[in-house]
């Protein structure tokens, strides 16, 4: 029964390229037209069949961290960009998108991230280890997308480059009080009070990072202009010159985006500026992966442009500029797994080699996602005031002035 499911499944969706299977009985057929690239895989496991019959996403990350699943001559970016491309333009059959369409249509459920269920979330990824961070992160320890002005720009000066980026969207003046909703391990606060010479207010749900990042104030000297909180943001209540968060509203769900929008909102002086950096998706809204929700963000989603349109228009804010950055991510992802790969002997003595796995498939399906589907990360510059900002965008590329 169930090989007879995964070949319809298969057959359905391969039309560019051929998937070449082994089956757990020994059996061997493959899919798609005589053209094109082929993949290999094998399954050796009758569960994992029944699994990607069910749940494709799922089965198959789950399948190649157990071994049930093995890629044969074929890497696995090579795999996911021909599963993808044959996906996009195949078909699926009717079982499966009933299963995806009711993985949709609960998301309000499943994504409602009350401030306990936010807080074990963030807790599940970002308390894994510092120092497995660190292993793959810029010195800064940016864990989000970088601005590549240059595709051979290195980490460092890509995630400089976001920052300062960002910086000037936030139009910032001496002395104004910044509020960084998901501050992460302080970088972006730190770099912001010390380049700028503006008063910061970070807030994490992450143990570990809030403890780095007041370390890493008490190092630079910055701890009387950058104050550290454990704060879910529907929780502070001070007013603030300046907003931003970076990487966080994929976090927050769907049926929390009035919510966010509405505090944004209220935290924002009259004259304030907000700027929301997000992964989110230039087409209309879809099922996130499964596999990333069960292993890697709990609670996360990627939302499309239309999802967010709403929400900020009931919030009152003005959209003063919305930038979309394509590919950004996927360079910033191939320096991590650089990186990663670079440290591999000293990973494998923290974690086995199913975590090692979990983490490349992680690397590989994101990498994946910005390079062949159309998701990419908005940058959402917001203010109450019209003429907050410039009027043109001329002011984010002015040269530094002389020293």
């Amino acid at each position: 029964m169930w090989k007879s499911l995964y070949e319809k499944m298969i057959s359905t969706m391969m039309v560019q390229d051929r998937l070449k299977t082994e089956f757990p009985d020994g059996t061997t057929a493959t899919y798609g037209p005589e053209q094109g690239e082929i993949a290999q895989v094998a399954i050796r496991d009758p569960r994992a069949l029944r699994q990607l019959c069910l749940n494709p996403d799922l089965a198959l990350g789950e399948g190649l961290m157990n071994g049930t699943i093995v890629l044969i001559d074929t890497t696995l970016d090579d795999f996911l960009r021909i599963i993808l491309q044959n996906r996009a333009a195949g078909d699926q059959p009717g079982w499966i998108k009933t299963a995806n369409s009711a993985r949709f249509h609960t998301r309000r459920f499943i994504q409602r991230n009350t401030p306990e269920r936010a807080r074990a979330n963030v807790a599940h990824h970002y308390d894994i280890s510092d120092d497995l961070y660190r292993l793959f992160l810029d010195q800064d320890m940016q864990y989000s997308c970088a601005y590549f002005t240059d595709p051979a720009m290195s980490l460092e000066d890509a995630q400089a480059a976001k920052k300062a980026h960002i910086a000037a969207k936030l139009c910032l003046s001496p002395g104004q009080h910044v509020l960084d909703i998901g501050c992460g391990w302080g970088g972006m606060a730190l770099t912001l009070a010390r380049d700028f010479d503006v008063q910061v207010t970070g807030i994490t749900l992450s143990e570990n990072q809030l403890a780095t990042a007041r370390a890493r104030a008490r190092a630079e000297g910055l701890q009387d202009r950058v104050t550290f909180r454990l704060q879910d943001y529907r929780n502070v209540t001070e007013t603030f010159d300046r907003i931003v968060s970076v990487g966080m509203l994929e976090h927050v769900g769907v049926p929390n985006y009035d919510t966010y929008f509405a505090k944004v909102a209220e935290l924002l002086k009259p004259d304030g500026v907000a700027l929301i950096h997000t992964i989110g998706r230039s087409a209309p809204p879809m099922p996130h992966s499964s596999w990333l929700n069960k292993y890697i963000f709990p609670g996360g989603y990627v939302p499309s442009l239309s999802e967010l349109a709403g929400p900020m228009e009931r919030s009152g804010l003005w959209q003063a500029d919305i930038e979309f950055l394509r590919l950004h991510y996927a360079y910033t992802l191939r320096h991590w797994r650089k990186r990663f790969e670079a440290n591999i002997d000293t990973i494998r003595d923290m974690y086995d080699d199913r975590f090692i796995t979990m983490f490349r498939y992680y690397f590989a399906i994101c990498i994946a996602a910005f390079e062949q589907q159309m998701q990419g990360v908005y940058q959402i510059q917001l203010a109450h005031k019209r003429d907050a900002v410039p009027l043109s965008r001329d002011y984010l590329y002015q040269p530094a002035p002389a020293a």
